[in-house]
């Protein structure tokens, strides 16, 4: 089996240390598989399969690894062009496509044939054996032998994988997670760009049933086979809500809503350590999204960068994003978030931060913020599951 990055072959200098970071997150993701003899380089890693039975398990792993470009299985031979025509026969096995074509890769120079010399060769050998037709352009089946030195890799099929960087080579953030379809989003693209999330998502529990709060426990399962490991912190919002409803007038409460959330996430992303938020902004979406509300919403947060990676995305470019992440279903569980609640007709669209932050002189901020931070609950996640088991059993015995 072999697993190709494109990425991180880009990296110059850093690469070793990309290196390091992808071949742990491979090993981590392939624990319990029965996967042995694992060899990466600066282009692929490369393991061992006992049996192929454990195929399809690995398959599902290796599709959520971030960082892994393409992958699929591969027979491993000796570089001698009689080894390369020996496994021929052994790749035909059960197909039987209209067309093929053969891709050799001369990555070994040593290797005495050139590619297009083990193509015609290769390509002749299964005419001969099978009386396919070639077909360079869209072939239904292509045998791609790579020579790599000391041995060669045969495979015919290219399995895509989740690609950018790994996970944990871009650092740390903390993500507002609201429950809806675009903050899952949102989510991954940062974890695609190598960053490790911490999720924290506002309830309004008891004010309303339970259900964001299991939304945001299941997205945050889901989105855990990305990065291995996650923190959700569940911050309860009512209080909050119920002094900024006598308080504020209800056009301008979401805007102050979401200041609140602001402020709490800052604390909480400082923390455990995130050098940045993020939410699932989408400029012009909802009335808290426009130009000035984000300014105004956003200056509260005067310790820590916010980024907004669905800024400029449209709804539907964002759920077709999240269909094939598996969000999607979540997400559209009918709930009431801390933000649907007690919201008006007409809210402001135009705020200014000096009017908000007049209303805000009418609250104890510092008090409501610290009453949050008092109550807020901690749940932690792993992936896989085979290693999460083997953890828990570490810690009760090292307890």
């Amino acid at each position: 089996m072999v697993g190709f990055y494109h990425e991180i072959a880009l990296k110059g200098g850093n690469r070793p240390w990309f290196l390091r970071q992808m071949g742990n997150n491979l090993k981590r993701a392939l624990a319990g598989t029965g996967i042995t003899t694992f060899k990466r380089d600066s282009m692929m890693a490369t393991f061992k399969l006992k049996s192929p039975d454990q195929w399809p398990l690995v398959k599902e792993r290796l599709e959520h690894v971030i960082g892994v470009e393409r992958f699929g299985r591969a027979y491993r031979v000796d570089s001698t062009i009689e080894a390369i025509q020996e496994a021929v026969p052994f790749m035909l096995e059960g197909q039987n496509p209209t067309s093929f074509r053969v891709t050799a890769r001369r990555t070994d120079k040593r290797f005495p044939m050139t590619s297009p010399q083990i193509n015609e060769l290769v390509g002749g050998q299964i005419i001969d054996l099978t009386g396919w037709p070639v077909n360079l352009n869209n072939p239904d089946f292509d045998l791609q032998i790579k020579t790599t030195g000391k041995d060669t890799l045969l495979s015919s099929e290219v399995l895509r994988g989740p690609g950018g960087m790994p996970v944990g080579v871009g650092g740390h953030v903390a993500m507002l997670l609201s429950g809806g379809i675009d903050s899952p989003v949102a989510a991954y693209q940062m974890m695609r760009r190598g960053c490790k999330v911490t999720f924290i998502h506002f309830h309004s529990f008891p004010l309303v049933d339970g259900t964001s709060k299991e939304k945001a426990g299941d997205l945050v399962e889901l989105l855990t086979q990305y990065q291995q490991d996650s923190r959700l912190i569940m911050v309860p919002f009512s209080a909050a809500q119920q002094r900024i409803i006598v308080t504020v007038p209800p056009a301008y409460r979401v805007t102050i809503y979401r200041r609140f959330m602001l402020r709490i996430a800052q604390e909480l992303a400082l923390k455990y350590g995130a050098g940045a938020l993020i939410t699932g902004d989408s400029l012009g979406q909802v009335s808290s999204q426009t130009l000035e509300n984000m300014t105004t919403i956003g200056t509260v947060a005067d310790k820590l960068p916010i980024f907004r990676p669905l800024l400029t995305m449209d709804k539907e470019e964002i759920i077709d994003k999240a269909r094939p992440l598996g969000t999607y279903p979540i997400s559209i569980i009918p709930d009431q978030d801390c933000c649907s609640l007690f919201v008006p007709k007409h809210p402001v669209t135009k705020s200014r931060v000096e009017d908000v932050v007049r209303m805000e002189e009418d609250l104890p901020v510092d008090e409501m913020v610290q009453e949050a931070l008092d109550a807020v609950e901690e749940q932690t996640y792993h992936w896989p599951p085979s290693a999460a088991s083997k953890r828990v059993a570490e810690e009760a015995h090292s307890g």
